[in-house]
């Protein structure tokens, strides 16, 4: 299957960079570019771009009807077949069977094609995403479905082993970019640290070492301080964090209006780095947010790859101790030590950077300013999550919990409101799931409860008005839909379902 996804993601690139690719897409014919970018050729790509360039000068060409000629136009995942629910575990419930998909049958369009069957999220979005799936995982555990999880587990694995990483999703206009790495967290969950008769572990274990590679790519070839080359970002003393980053710096296919709209309005040199600025704030999952701009009000400021995050330095600190602690139950003494010495330099290199004593609080930073961002987010409870900090940081991010983060919905993404959807007023399940995992980790069981109970009051209130599970929640007001970001609030919805299943049975009676 590796040609078939290799022969999957190039011919549909080739495709992206055709002139009726982006006639199509320029003309509006679609009102979200990703319906296109989704679309399943009739005939081969070739075929298809012959036939226009026959055609398409003529007096009579309707582009619309060509393109409906040639191509099958998806829908959206469609909630038909869901009877009504008496609640919303039971919606939910219903939902993992809506949400699922059989393994893949090889055709040519942009899908790259999964042996194992795996969870959607709904809406528009029509294929696996990565950080998504683990939120997900945790509802399916929550209802039985254990081996749904592990199949979406292992298709993680052999994406890893085809493309060299985990996309953003299974799209060949994914195929540069991963998301937040969530893969030893779905190992832990799925298989636990010490299992080794499990029969994925060997698997696992190649995976995770595979995806600390590609996100460590290119760090011997930083041989000064404040140096920076794809995903690794050296610092002073010789300190490696991490950064989000794309390979490719052109709009993105399933957004190529939006991305050529916005970047007509910065001089033609600046585009590309427009473009490779937006694609790593997409490889973040916040896409997009203040965090990432220079003006939150315009998304031209955008600089996303300056941006050394809290986040991303957490997810990869967890990493390194579990391969340190797989690698120790396998008794392979050089690689623990490896990895134990990795852990506790980044988590060094993180205290020293993206912890701000004054504010006293995780922020991400500037790697050019060579000073802390002002924007306070959410990020800052992954570090809780992971175990990295003390106890005097936890207790002042509970702290500001209370006075900053915490709403009527639950725990909102920023105070900033920039009309992005990953900023006020709106939060989002994983942000929750971060959030409470923290702070019970660091025995704010109490506060954790109150984040449960306040994000269930939001979604109870949302799922009487819809009938429907959302993507996010307008969490100051809930009595307002959430809003901002390209396209309309998504129904479905995986994560969402995933996380709120999990509050049900964890909030205390």
């Amino acid at each position: 299957m590796h040609n078939t996804v290799d022969q999957a993601w190039r011919g549909a690139i080739g495709f992206y960079q055709s002139s009726l690719f982006k006639r199509v897409q320029m003309s509006s014919l679609f009102a979200d570019s990703k319906t296109f970018a989704d679309a399943i050729p009739k005939a081969p790509w070739n075929i298809i771009l012959q036939a226009y360039d026959r055609v398409s000068n003529g007096p009579d060409f309707s582009l619309k009807d060509f393109i409906y000629e040639q191509f099958d136009i998806p829908a959206p995942v469609s909630l038909q077949g869901i009877q009504t629910a008496s609640d919303m575990q039971d919606y939910i419930q219903h939902m993992w069977k809506i949400l699922a998909r059989q393994p893949d049958q090889s055709r040519q369009d942009s899908l790259i094609p999964l042996p194992y069957e795996y969870i959607v999220p709904g809406g528009r979005f029509r294929e696996i995403y990565y950080w998504d799936s683990y939120f997900t995982a945790l509802g399916l555990i929550e209802a039985g479905h254990a081996q749904m999880a592990q199949a979406m587990l292992k298709n993680f694995l052999y994406l890893i082993d085809t493309v060299g990483h985990v996309p953003n999703g299974n799209r060949a206009y994914y195929h540069s970019r991963s998301q937040p790495p969530i893969l030893g967290l779905m190992t832990d969950l799925l298989i636990g640290a010490d299992n080794t008769a499990h029969p994925l572990f060997e698997a696992a274990l190649h995976g995770m070492e595979k995806e600390y590679q590609f996100w460590m790519s290119g760090e011997e070839a930083l041989v000064d301080d404040w140096q920076a080359h794809r995903r690794v970002m050296r610092l002073e003393n010789g300190a490696i964090l991490n950064r989000y980053w794309d390979d490719d710096d052109s709009p993105r296919p399933e957004s190529y209006r939006e991305d050529t709209e916005a970047a007509s309005h910065v001089a033609p040199e600046q585009r590309a780095s427009v473009y490779r600025h937006i694609r790593a704030a997409c490889e973040s999952g916040w896409d997009f947010s203040s965090r990432w701009f220079k003006d939150p009000q315009d998304i031209t400021s955008i600089r996303t790859t300056d941006v050394v995050p809290v986040d991303l330095n957490s997810l990869l600190f967890r990493l390194e101790k579990q391969l340190a602690q797989w690698f120790g139950v396998l008794g392979n003494e050089e690689k623990h030590n490896f990895y134990v010495t990795r852990a506790d330099e980044r988590r060094r290199a993180i205290n020293t950077y993206l912890y701000h004593d004054s504010e006293s609080l995780y922020l991400d930073f500037l790697f050019s300013e060579r000073t802390n961002s002002e924007v306070v987010s959410a990020a800052c409870y992954v570090p809780l999550a992971v175990g990295l900090a003390s106890k005097r940081q936890a207790d002042a991010i509970a702290k500001i919990t209370e006075s900053t983060f915490l709403q009527a919905g639950g725990i909102i993404t920023t105070p900033i409101s920039s009309g992005q959807q990953w900023d006020a007023p709106n939060g989002w399940a994983p942000l929750q799931w971060f959030a409470v995992e923290g702070l019970e980790r660091y025995g704010y069981l109490a506060l954790a409860d109150k984040i449960k109970t306040n994000w269930l009051s939001s979604v109870e209130r949302k799922f009487t008005d819809k009938a429907a599970m959302l993507e996010k929640y307008d969490v100051c007001n809930t009595q307002q839909e959430a809003g901002g970001g390209e396209y309309e609030v998504q129904l479905g919805f995986g994560w969402t379902n995933g996380v709120t299943a999990l509050f049900l049975s964890t909030l205390p009676e």
